[in-house]
């Protein structure tokens, strides 16, 4: 089918775009969040086979502030970890960096205070033991990527690398950071920049040029309620002085992601940059082999690789729930059944891959189906992983793609 043209008024705004009447279900969504779910200013697109069949905006860049239009960019904070993991597996794929060796082959100095066995793959899935730093970031120290490399180095870890795994936040700007620095020869931020965003013509930046910035929506923060308050998470971190759901959640030199300087930092885990299109189209090649419209990024062996599930617990040493992992990205986690967890779960298909990001912003390939999605927001949500919105426009895509249900914890036929 072709395309229709959108433009529908909202409670918080107008919502514009483009839509195949095939996907329906997701402009219906995407309007509701608007209308009921608190929703201020957002954008969402999806493709599958590499067609764009849903790109759309609405909404507001701030309360009362100026129209979200097409080129609005916000920062989608942990959403950049699937960028970054895609830098490594093409180092992978080119033979520039092997899954299976000592990280010290690469990174020499990080082999010290008990860190002498990781591997780097441990580096991907949160098992290398560093989930955070006890050692006090100082201010700023996040903007300043040579200051967190030397600090990981000489960390000690929570755990002996690879006996089991939490969720490495921030951390992962550095560790997932410095095995494609040091295998390549390029820093994270340009290696993207150079080999995936230039060629696929995305509009998605770790490490923002300084002409962009008057296009980044502010991000609003959720407010801090009882069901926060409760949460397993934050009684973790209130409460488990020396743990490192303590050090994650308060140990972070004064970041702050509305600054200029937090835009133009290299912070591979929580700065990216964007908006939906450019989410789902860093994501289309990963749902059709690995190639798209000329572009490849990586081979179909290294693709099944980064898709598979590579670690999966029953209570994550940092987030203290449930969670599954590939090799550098999230997989479907089903906790909506746990106890003071509310909106603690990601539900796509089992072949699915991607990440969330804080408040709730969404990337992820799905290869069985070939369906790229991307959904940004400014208005964070509640919780650890996908809030009523985001999992509301990922329901209605699976939908309108003929899926039945997700009852038992992924989308299936």
């Amino acid at each position: 089918m072709v395309n229709q043209s959108i433009s529908k008024n909202t409670r918080a705004g107008i919502v514009e775009g483009v839509c195949d009447p095939a996907f329906s279900f997701v402009m219906d969504a995407f309007c509701e969040n608007f209308e009921s779910r608190d929703e201020l200013g957002a954008s969402v697109c999806i493709s599958v086979k590499g067609r764009t069949v849903v790109d759309l905006w609405g909404g507001r860049i701030a309360v009362d502030g100026a129209p979200w239009n097409r080129d609005t960019i916000s920062i989608v904070f942990s959403a950049t970890k699937g960028a970054s993991a895609l830098c490594a597996h093409m180092a992978v794929d080119r033979g520039q960096l092997d899954l299976d060796a000592l990280v010290t082959r690469f990174w020499p100095e990080f082999g010290q205070t008990g860190k002498e066995s990781a591997l780097v793959s441990m580096m991907l899935d949160h098992s290398v033991g560093l989930p955070h730093v006890r050692t006090t970031v100082r201010k700023g120290g996040f903007y300043d990527y040579d200051y967190m490399v030397d600090l990981l180095a000489r960390e000690e870890p929570f755990w002996k690398p690879g006996i089991r795994n939490g969720y490495h936040g921030i951390t992962s700007a550095w560790t997932v950071g410095e095995m494609v620095h040091r295998s390549t020869g390029k820093r994270l931020g340009q290696f993207f920049r150079d080999e995936v965003a230039k060629p696929l013509e995305l509009d998605f930046w770790i490490g923002l040029p300084t002409d962009r910035e008057n296009r980044v929506a502010p991000m609003i923060f959720a407010p801090i309620t009882d069901e926060v308050r409760n949460s397993r998470i934050s009684h973790a971190a209130l409460n488990e002085k020396d743990s490192a759901t303590h050090y994650f959640m308060f140990n972070v030199g004064g970041f702050d992601p509305n600054s200029r300087d937090a835009h133009a930092a290299e912070i591979g885990s929580a700065n990216g940059i964007t908006n939906a299109r450019g989410l789902a189209g860093m994501y289309a090649p990963l749902a059709n082999a690995g190639e798209l419209n000329g572009v490849r990024l990586i081979g179909r062996d290294t693709l099944q690789r980064m898709a598979l599930c590579s670690v999966a617990t029953h209570e994550d040493a940092t987030l203290r729930i449930p969670t599954r992992f590939s090799l550098g990205f999230m997989k479907a986690m089903d906790n909506r059944r746990l106890e003071n967890a509310a909106h603690c779960s990601l539900l796509i298909s089992e072949p699915a891959f991607g990440h969330v990001g804080a408040g709730g912003s969404l990337g992820f390939a799905d290869p069985e189906c070939h369906m790229s999605f991307g959904y940004t927001m400014n208005r964070m949500g509640f919780g650890i992983l996908m809030n009523d919105r985001g999992q509301s426009l990922v329901d209605a895509a699976y939908r309108a793609l003929g899926y039945r249900s997700n009852a038992g914890g992924v989308w299936s036929m």
